[in-house]
């Protein structure tokens, strides 16, 4: 299993556009094959970073869903909404592999 963990800086003026983009891919990585496990919008603290966590059973999957994502209407759209909006300012992209008991 590998889990990508996205850590955004946001325009703190638009986390309601944020919050709708988030909610347009939840459902679309669990259509890829993906286990989505929440956007993380700020609370307390700072107020411009949101993150993001999801998993796949491996990183051959993850890039499968990556590849096909850039084909796919809705993915698009979700791409276009966040463009249009400028609700994110920029992202970084890690991969964990967690572990259990």
């Amino acid at each position: 299993m590998i889990t990508c963990y996205l850590r955004y800086i946001v325009d703190p003026y638009k986390l309601k556009e944020f919050e709708h983009y988030a909610k347009l891919w939840i459902p679309l990585v669990a259509r890829f094959g993906g286990t989505h496990h929440g956007y993380f919008l700020p609370s307390e603290g700072a107020s411009d970073v949101a993150l993001a966590l999801f998993s796949f059973p491996s990183l051959a999957e993850y890039e499968r869903y990556r590849q096909d994502s850039f084909a796919d209407a809705e993915c698009q759209a979700a791409f276009k909404y966040a463009e249009e909006t400028r609700c994110i300012l920029s992202y970084e992209r890690s991969f964990f592999r967690p572990v259990f008991e």
